[in-house]
């Protein structure tokens, strides 16, 4: 292999660094540190860090581990750190559908029917779709004219992409450009925080190819709303709803699917939005 190719490609076909010393200079890089801020952080000698970041020494595992919290690498990224620096991966990546995962299951439907009658969705870092309680899957087959009787599809279905395409949500979003250029911000953060080979990056470049999306990749502008967030403003035969959203995680340190699921719940931003999911739900 060339030496001058700072990653290597895995088996699965994404790039992996080809060591330590050019992973953690990456990172650092990255995230605008200094190797003095970095060692005043992590408690590491400049000196050290110096001779990680050049190959002459090598790091333990905890410093590995240390290292990828002081600078938030994702746990995604932490395990790809230690495989470089000849170590097993810490953090486990399973499916949501595991026995070890049962507990994390029940809470996420906990969640969403807890939710009803307002949507909530449950999708992955790259906003595939993970879980959906019925008022959001109600929303979606009318926003798509889909038979009631249809299901959902889990596998494939990016949410993102569902709601940016001329043909899905989008038409019927009258305020489509504002809910795009926040969207477009989730996603950048999510290309900002993987490394090498970003899936994240991938997708914000589908994202942006699609009509009319590149010519409103900007920032939201905040200073120009009377609302304190984004309402989600659609329109469709003749119904007007008002929506905005909030979005949590699952926050844990032991496992990789679960720390990169986020949960996004959609609350009326109006009496009338309200009324109208709750007369919907009364007569599913």
């Amino acid at each position: 292999m060339d030496q001058q190719d700072p990653v290597r490609p895995s088996a699965r076909g994404s790039r992996h660094f080809a060591d330590f010393a050019t992973a953690l200079r990456y990172w650092r890089d990255k995230r605008g540190y200094t190797q003095l801020r970095l060692s005043s952080e992590s408690g590491i000698s400049q000196r050290h860090i110096s001779f990680l970041e050049s190959g002459r020494s090598q790091p333990s595992r905890e410093m590995v581990l240390k290292l990828g919290i002081v600078l938030d690498i994702p746990l995604r990224e932490r395990n790809v750190m230690l495989l470089a620096a000849g170590y097993a991966p810490a953090y486990r990546e399973g499916r949501l559908s595991d026995p070890e995962l049962a507990a994390v299951k029940q809470a996420l439907d906990f969640m969403l029917t807890q939710h009803a009658p307002y949507p909530a969705l449950v999708v992955d870092r790259l906003w595939n779709l993970v879980m959906a309680n019925a008022p959001a899957t109600m929303m979606m087959r009318w926003l798509l004219d889909m038979p009631n009787d249809t299901p959902l599809p889990r596998e494939g279905v990016n949410v993102l992409k569902l709601m940016l395409d001329p043909n899905g949500v989008r038409q019927h979003l009258l305020n489509w450009k504002d809910v795009c250029a926040d969207l477009l911000h989730w996603i950048q953060r999510e290309a900002m925080s993987d490394g090498l080979g970003s899936e994240a990056a991938s997708l914000l470049d589908e994202l942006i190819a699609l009509p009319e999306i590149g010519e409103t990749t900007r920032l939201p502008n905040l200073d120009a709303r009377a609302l304190p967030f984004l309402p989600m403003q659609i329109r469709k035969d003749g119904v007007a709803l008002n929506l905005f959203t909030s979005i949590a995680t699952m926050g844990t340190p032991h496992d990789v699917t679960v720390h990169e699921l986020r949960i996004e719940s959609f609350f009326p931003a109006d009496d009338g939005t309200a009324r109208w999911f709750r007369e919907h739900a009364a007569g599913a």
